[in-house]
């Protein structure tokens, strides 16, 4: 099947050909005439599957075949709300690219950044808005923000939605939208929690799962080290000095140990930048545009922050603290190996972690791989380390270790809120 087959507006296709898409993935060719026909939608697919652009180009489709008449103020005829400023800032992006053509207006809300731009923008009128649930109810309390005319709402990422306690603010603002509405949820997982929200918000809604929830990318190559907090430390600086050099994303559990990893990594030589809930939006987007960049190949995030991250040709992810969630797993490690590329997954398990470990296990219905040298790290007085490089997918031409690069600039990696 091609885009032309989904009976999008010419704009759009042609906005799709410029961005280089070739076919719709199978959440799109799904869910698209769905939206398109104006039912709701309950997706489940694995991150990188093009979920943004499944619910964003229908909804751009609709607002293109029934426009406002000539000279008419502009109203909210779509909310879209994400957990988190780098998503929402993403999927800002690709609704700009994807309405190019058209005049169709679209701007983001979140917090973080002074409001002053956002308001202008809300009172200048706009067709789409893309907000997180906090800076959107601020506005919607100043009287910045009217839901009254809202044709689309969509929520995205809803399982991180309710993770992170956003669900009160979230039924607030459910609460300010029409009865009479289009409603499409989006999610990396779908938790029980996720479908009885479903039920209660959407009305007989077309269901798209395209991978059956623990299943991991086929083209990740997975390996767990056994090894005790201690130690883990060492083993993520052997990791990163013994592999080829390549784009790293590297999953801490809590801000405070996103940033204490960095700190470790700096003073051994490796560059790195941390990006959590904890640093300024300024300093988030500056880290997250040079690792997009390569400018800093290794970028260490929490679970939150990084459902943000679009990045392409990820190498490596390292889940340096294991996930307490199998589905949090699977949504970690499918941040590599897309569109059809290699990647490696790495997990540095704890005697404490074990539980997790075996859950996950349990979920993909298969046992992980324990890495060969993961008991050298683990006894201090064991064997010293190979140090041979393994084979690894690589991101680009460059042949230059990592402790050739040069370490960041302070100013960008511990820049305070």
């Amino acid at each position: 099947m091609e885009f032309v087959d989904l009976g999008l507006a010419e704009p759009l296709l042609r906005a799709i050909d410029g961005a280089g898409y070739a076919t719709p993935t199978p959440i799109q060719e799904r869910a698209i005439p769905s939206i398109i026909a104006g039912r709701d939608v309950l997706g489940c697919a694995q991150t990188g599957t093009g979920k943004t652009a499944a619910f964003a180009l229908p909804i751009l489709h609709r607002l293109l075949a029934d426009p406002l008449p000539r000279k008419a103020r502009r109203w909210i005829r779509v909310l879209i709300l994400s957990p988190t400023r780098e998503l929402a800032a993403q999927i800002g992006d690709n609704f700009q690219q994807y309405a190019r053509r058209t005049k169709l207006r679209e701007t983001v809300i979140f917090g973080g950044v002074g409001q002053s731009a956002q308001t202008r923008a809300l009172e200048a009128g706009v067709d789409v808005v893309i907000a997180t649930p906090g800076r959107l109810l601020d506005l919607m309390n100043q009287g910045y923000v009217d839901l009254r005319s809202v044709e689309t709402f969509v929520l995205d990422e809803a399982d991180q939605m309710l993770d992170m306690g956003f669900l009160p603010d979230v039924k607030r603002i459910i609460a300010k939208l029409p009865k009479d509405r289009q409603t499409l949820f989006f999610s990396a997982t779908m938790p029980p929690g996720i479908r009885q929200l479903a039920d209660q918000i959407l009305t007989d809604p077309v269901s798209v799962q395209i991978a059956p929830q623990g299943v991991t990318a086929d083209r990740v190559d997975q390996e767990v080290y056994l090894v005790e907090q201690t130690r883990k430390p060492a083993l993520l600086a052997h990791f990163l000095a013994t592999r080829p050099p390549g784009s790293t994303l590297v999953f801490s559990r809590t801000k405070h140990g996103a940033d204490a990893v960095v700190r470790r990594l700096n003073k051994a030589g490796i560059p790195a930048l941390a990006i959590h809930g904890n640093k300024s939006q300024n300093n988030r987007q500056r880290s997250l545009n040079q690792f997009k960049s390569g400018e800093v190949e290794i970028l260490v995030a929490t679970d939150i922050a990084a459902r943000g991250i679009d990045v392409s040709g990820i190498n490596y992810v390292i889940n340096y603290d294991m996930p307490n969630l199998p589905e949090t797993y699977v949504h970690r490690i499918g941040r590599t190996g897309r569109a059809g590329e290699a990647g490696i997954a790495v997990s540095f398990c704890n005697s404490e972690e074990r539980i997790h470990l075996r859950a996950i296990e349990k979920q993909l219905k298969k046992k992980l791989p324990v890495a060969a040298d993961a008991l050298d790290l683990a006894d201090p007085a064991a064997a010293p380390l190979k140090t041979e490089p393994a084979a690894a997918p690589r991101r680009g031409p460059s042949t230059r270790s990592r402790g050739a690069r040069s370490t960041p600039k302070p100013s960008s990696r511990r820049r305070r809120s």
